[in-house]
């Protein structure tokens, strides 16, 4: 079969060259007419959404359906979807970047619809877009503009999370056509609107509108590049003005003489504009050069995409761009380039001509660019003879070399039998190498898994190294949307495909199991998802809430338990929320431990309210209590506290004999409260809040010793005890006089050595030594050192000589010095006993 020249087709723009690549042929059925449909395209290669005019009479036929429809086609005239249409008047109809279609209708309600099988969802414009009603619609990669009828502008910037925004004002008037600048373009980073009203522009954006003062309007067409730079306006007049979108500068005007306007006005590339009548598509390039395209098969539509236009018609689906520079240095008549002649002497090989040889010789010092380019042509190549053949020659030219890295021959290999593959007519996705370049392997994947072709998605990934697990999901998601078998059948069938599958989310098919109404499928697959984080919230939201609880305990995550709980205690009542958690030991735990450490409001105290009716519903009394008793510590005032602590001795006394020690400790606690109101009342300082031991300090240090005394016997506090307070009231007080009083005694329980070491550090050290001699059971030489302490170095001297300590005594003497009044009173004592 004799295969075609590649510049067969090929049209000269200027300096530049331009050809049309027929993508598939015999597209839509004969009968289907497009002149009466509205056609939108989606970017790199997608699927065509067709619409029927409504403003257009159509005859009816029997094959067709009489209901309004969204028919989705491939590129190759695939059926992949049919929507019923019944909202209203279509006003928008548009692709985002990811193969979302957007449908908007005349009231500003959005459908997006997500995956080309119905799945929608919907949000509305708003800013009186319902009462003053859509005109038209422009979109971008993942953002919208709609112009109403008031010419008020409403801009969404993101599909995912849709905030509809009115951008400036525009004057009043007719708007005879507008398009937009996208944000990646503009100098604000916001969407630019440009609008033809009178004989002008105007450039709205999010802040301001802006007169460009043009006189050469109005203009029935305004089309903006793919890269932002430039933009084409068409008149009434039939003259179509290329010029900067900055609107410095005027690059060119052609005149196509037509009386009639175009159907499309789109730019091809960045390098020329397509203007299409019903039958007819000029190309029009810079300096006004023109090229003509004529189909004899009805309407043409025009489908822009980043480096060039599809024309779509009945039997045809063409591709128009500009030739890339690689493919015309190899193909161009004429050429002379190294990696042209490298071409030809593969070409010369196949014959076995010696001018092949001929040839490397000549090219010797280019080769390694000469293969480049055959490499990089061979990607720009929808003919696959014309692939293997660029390929063939690269392949014979490295070859040759000594050294070349084949990295880039390899990965060209792997993406043109990816290219070739979804280019095939079943699949209908003919991308361009750049359009390929800018989708991504991952991108390619997505837009097969939306067409069901998971075989295909598979092969792609596993042949370019990329991971499956999203593949396998998908598959899973639609076998339980679209299944027919019962739960068990589709649940066995998952789980054998899966298994040992890296990175598999069962949660995700879970889901898409109970969105479509099938919750013990859900439930289910969810035995099936190894991460307890991922079955929770799921299993919270199908209202399977004790087994979510189950599973989050299972998991060891405090957090994820803590968040399950949360969640259940909000929408369930109290009793049911403790019933739920009763037979959870792990549960009643972490929910006791929570409500200790603070409760929902943050402050940081313990929630009581909770504690108290758990531990009602638990019969844990003493707990019960205890909270209690911590509550009425915290009250300000002592009627409070009185009654909370009667509230814990009621709900002990059920059962006085367990809880015996308890209550004793509560009605001392209350007999202690009563008695401390009545000091409260009767005495001019506060008791309240004290225990009994600081009760008995406070009034021995006020001069209250019989009330002292009464708290004593009152609470049984021993008899050491006591005498340790009144020593720390009365050291407090420096009542000196009562501790002198209390050093004639004979004894003390606590001892007197308390008294020495209290006394002196209170200051008082005369006092302290009286205490000396009534100390016993002190080890040899500590009344040496006690009286040192009170400074008294004679009387200890007097303890040494007693003692017959010679070293302390020397060491006294020493400290007093020999020839002072105190030194020589010490060596008068030690002469007797000391001799030398």
């Amino acid at each position: 079969m004799d295969v075609a020249h590649p510049t067969a087709g090929w049209e000269q723009l200027g300096e530049r060259f331009y050809r049309k690549i027929q993508l598939y042929t015999q597209i839509f059925d004969q009968d289907l007419d497009l002149d009466h449909y509205l056609v939108a395209g989606a970017p790199y290669a997608g699927a065509i959404a067709l619409y029927r005019d409504e403003e257009k009479l159509i005859a009816f036929q029997q094959n067709r359906p009489s209901k309004p429809s969204i028919d989705i086609y491939s590129c190759a005239g695939k059926l992949l979807r049919r929507i019923n249409w019944d909202q209203g008047p279509i006003k928008g109809l548009g692709w985002s970047e990811d193969e979302k279609l957007l449908v908007v209708t005349g009231d500003g309600t959005v459908r997006c619809y997500y995956d080309l099988q119905g799945e929608f969802t919907q949000f509305s414009l708003g800013n009186g877009a319902d009462e003053a009603g859509v005109k038209s619609c422009r979109f971008y990669a993942h953002g919208l503009v709609a112009l109403l009828n008031n010419n008020s502008l409403v801009s969404v910037s993101s599909y995912a999370e849709p905030r509809p925004k009115l951008l400036a004002p525009v004057p009043e008037g007719q708007v005879h056509s507008w398009n937009i600048i996208p944000p990646a373009y503009t100098l604000s980073r916001s969407v630019e609107v440009l609008l033809s009203i009178n004989q002008t522009i105007y450039v709205s954006d999010a802040t301001e509108c802006e007169d460009r003062f043009l006189d050469i309007g109005p203009f029935t067409h305004i089309a903006v590049s793919p890269n932002g730079r430039y933009c084409a306006l068409y008149t009434s007049t039939g003259k179509a003005h290329v010029i900067t979108s900055d609107f410095q500068d005027r690059l060119s005007e052609h005149d196509s003489r037509s009386k009639i306007p175009p159907k499309y006005f789109e730019w091809c590339g960045n390098d020329a504009v397509v203007v299409a009548w019903e039958d007819e598509v000029h190309l029009v390039g810079p300096s006004g050069s023109l090229a003509k395209f004529f189909y004899d098969s009805g309407r043409v539509h025009i489908v822009p995409d980043y480096d060039g236009v599809r024309i779509v018609a009945n039997d045809t689906c063409d591709f128009l761009h500009r030739v890339p520079d690689v493919t015309e240095e190899v193909f161009r008549l004429g050429a002379d380039s190294s990696a042209s002649i490298l071409l030809d002497a593969v070409e010369q090989l196949e014959l076995n001509s010696p001018k092949a040889d001929d040839n490397i010789r000549l090219i010797r010092p280019n080769l390694v660019e000469a293969v480049d380019t055959c490499i990089n042509a061979a990607g720009q190549e929808f003919s696959v003879h014309w692939q293997k053949q660029l390929l063939k020659a690269a392949s014979f030219g490295k070859s040759v070399l000594d050294f070349y890295n084949s990295d880039d021959f390899v990965d060209m290999c792997e993406t043109l039998r990816v290219l070739n593959a979804v280019r095939f007519f079943e699949i209908g996705l003919p991308l361009s190498y750049e359009q390929y370049q800018r989708l991504t392997p991952s991108g390619l994947i997505s837009r097969l898994l939306n067409r069901h072709e998971y075989l295909l998605a598979l092969r792609i990934a596993g042949y370019l190294r990329l991971p499956t697990d999203k593949i396998y999901v998908h598959w899973a998601s639609a076998k339980v949307r679209l299944g027919s078998e019962d739960d068990d059948a589709i649940c066995r069938k998952i789980v054998e495909k899966l298994s040992g599958k890296p990175g598999i989310s069962f949660e995700t098919i879970a889901r898409a199991a109970y969105d479509e109404g099938r919750g013990r499928l859900a439930t289910e697959l969810l035995n099936h998802e190894p991460r307890a984080g991922r079955q929770v919230p799921l299993l919270l939201s199908m209202e399977e809430d004790e087994l979510a609880l189950d599973k989050a305990i299972e998991s060891g995550d405090t957090d994820l338990v803590y968040f399950v709980l949360h969640q259940l205690k909000r929408k369930l009542p109290l009793a049911g929320f403790f019933r739920v958690i009763n037979s959870r030991p792990t549960a009643t735990a972490l929910v006791e431990a929570a409500a200790h450490q603070g409760d929902d409001g943050g402050d940081g105290r313990e929630d009581t309210t909770l504690l108290k009716d758990l531990y009602y519903q638990d019969d844990r009394r003493l707990d019960g209590a205890a909270v209690f008793l911590r509550e009425a510590l915290r009250q300000p005032e002592s009627r409070t506290t009185s009654d909370k602590l009667s509230l814990a001795t009621k709900l002990l006394s059920d059962n006085a004999k367990e809880h015996a020690f308890e209550l004793g400790a509560l009605k001392e606690a209350s007999t202690l409260l009563r008695m401390q109101e009545v000091f409260d009342r009767d005495l001019t300082d506060n008791f309240t809040g004290l225990s009994v031991n600081q009760t008995m300090f406070k009034l021995i240090r006020l001069g209250y010793h019989g009330r002292a005394k009464k708290i004593q016997n009152e609470f049984k506090v021993p008899e050491k005890v006591a005498w340790w307070i009144r020593l720390q009231a009365l050291v407090a007080k420096r009542d000196w006089n009562e501790l002198e009083e209390i050093s004639r005694q004979r004894k003390s329980p606590i001892g007197w050595v308390p008294f020495f070491n209290q006394i002196l550090q209170a200051g008082n050290p005369r006092l302290a030594a009286t205490f000396i001699p009534k100390c016993t059971g002190l080890e040899r030489g500590q009344t040496i050192t006690m009286y040192e302490k009170c400074g008294m170095r004679v009387k200890a001297a007097e303890e040494a000589v007693k003692m017959k300590d010679i070293e302390a005594w020397s060491r006294l003497l020493e400290a007093a010095g020999r020839g002072t009044t105190e030194g020589r009173e010490i060596e008068r004592l030690g002469l007797a006993v000391f001799k030398k």
